[in-house]
């Protein structure tokens, strides 16, 4: 196999970007971006750690961030299965990146900055939901917003398919991977409840 080692080689290959995808980058959150994100429930936070890097699948039922300031983003961090991959990265290497999506929207914002966690109680009551307050809030300091091409979500048809028939489930999955040691049957079962009693 043959494998791409300099920038130079790789930029030959590819060509000068269009002027649109220079231009297109912002410092901080413009009106425009930010009527975007705020439409946004769903992204994946990319974070960078000593043991290489996570993606996590970020959502609320409403914007999954909010706009304090054109340079800050605050992202409560609900409940999920506690093995805080992105927060003990964020701790140890604030860098981060975050894609958001609108469903049925082709394009992609992405975000680039730096993060920190908060436990300030005046920050996390900001984001109460049925009484409930997140553990932290990751305070995101912008570095670079953009939007992405729309050519990958086209692609995909990610909106207009639906591919889940005949997949596993994760009570498949968890038994697979434990080689029956964890009943995945009973998981899937318990799921859905133990889920409407945890969302928040």
């Amino acid at each position: 196999m043959k494998v791409i080692t300099d920038i130079a080689d790789l930029e030959a290959l590819y060509g000068k970007p269009g002027e649109a995808s220079l231009r297109k980058v912002a410092t901080h959150l413009t009106p425009t971006y930010k009527q975007w994100i705020d439409a946004s429930r769903f992204c994946v936070l990319t974070t960078v750690g000593p043991e290489g890097t996570d993606g996590s699948p970020r959502g609320d039922d409403g914007p999954v961030v909010t706009s304090p300031d054109p340079n800050t983003l605050l992202m409560p961090d609900w409940r999920g299965n506690n093995r805080m991959d992105s927060l003990r990265n964020i701790v140890r290497d604030g860098r981060v990146s975050l894609m958001f999506m609108v469903p049925g929207a082709v394009n992609v914002i992405r975000v680039n900055g730096t993060a920190q966690l908060s436990d300030d109680p005046a920050l996390t009551s900001q984001f109460e939901q049925k009484g409930r307050h997140p553990a932290t809030v990751i305070v995101i300091t912008i570095a670079e917003v953009y939007s992405q091409c729309a050519r990958a979500v086209m692609r995909a048809g990610l909106w207009n398919r639906d591919d889940t028939a005949g997949l596993p489930t994760m009570g498949d999955i968890l038994a697979d991977v434990t080689n029956g040691e964890i009943d995945g049957s009973a998981y899937d079962l318990a799921w859905p409840d133990r889920a409407a009693k945890s969302m928040w």
